[in-house]
């Protein structure tokens, strides 16, 4: 099967296309630096052509949720018409869980913006809503350390292992579309203060101070059990402690 994942150098899409791959199938990777650009559209006719289904991984780093918004519709606008002309079957959308709960992260405004889209639009389609990733903490640190210095919400979240998400992407990808899939999430739930720490210490990584704070990049809206899977929720295998074993 001839399958493309936009975003294919990122964290999951990386990850998506070596279980595609290692599954027999034909993989176009759909990414800007390797000449395709999302946000023109350019080189995506070419790199369409036979395709069956796209798994779009795109993120977005960006604090500017009016920007999070605009990136997010224009890419998932240019890459559904191209579907429409390609004769793509299924589009699969990697989305989180509790997207609808956040008002005001930039990141969740743009996926909602996705969301719509993809929901309204043209191709036939499934949404993968997923929790955090096991190297969600790390990030936040990469994100807001200054002078020696982390700040990191006291989350609670059930964070999943990148390479699970990309599993179940890449299973989802060779079926037929199923509209909103169930949530997917890690084993257990775990505090993101915590898993910063211990994230930190598995790395071996340089004297960092870790602040509890709501002043960080994340606010007090995504407190309580917002960020937490529904009932009925797919539980990957992987746990943060399996994960954080190989971080060492």
């Amino acid at each position: 099967m001839r399958i493309a994942v936009a975003g294919a150098t990122g964290n999951i899409g990386v990850l998506t296309v070596a279980a595609l791959e290692q599954a027999g199938h034909d993989v176009v990777r759909i990414s800007r630096s390797l000449g395709v650009d999302l946000t023109t559209g350019h080189g995506l006719g070419a790199a369409l052509t036979g395709v069956e289904a796209v798994v779009d991984s795109t993120s977005y780093t960006g604090a500017d949720p009016d920007a999070a918004v605009t990136y997010f519709g224009t890419t998932t606008q240019n890459l559904l018409a191209a579907e429409v002309r390609a004769d793509v079957r299924h589009h699969v959308l990697l989305s989180i869980v509790g997207v609808d709960r956040v008002v005001g992260n930039a990141h969740f405004a743009g996926k909602r913006e996705q969301e719509h889209l993809v929901t309204e639009g043209p191709v036939p389609w499934t949404i993968v809503p997923a929790t955090q990733f096991h190297d969600f903490a790390a990030t936040l640190m990469s994100w807001t350390e200054q002078d020696g210095v982390a700040t990191i919400p006291p989350l609670l979240v059930q964070p999943i292992a990148p390479e699970d998400v990309a599993d179940v992407l890449a299973e989802i990808a060779t079926g037929a579309p199923q509209g909103r899939y169930r949530d997917v999430a890690g084993p257990e739930p775990q505090d993101l203060v915590d898993m910063a720490r211990r994230t930190k210490d598995a790395r071996g990584c340089h004297a960092v101070k870790l602040v509890p704070t709501w002043s960080s990049l994340l606010g007090a809206d995504m407190a309580g059990d917002v960020l937490l899977p529904s009932e009925g929720a797919r539980i990957a295998p992987t746990t943060f402690d399996e994960w954080l074993a190989r971080q060492r």
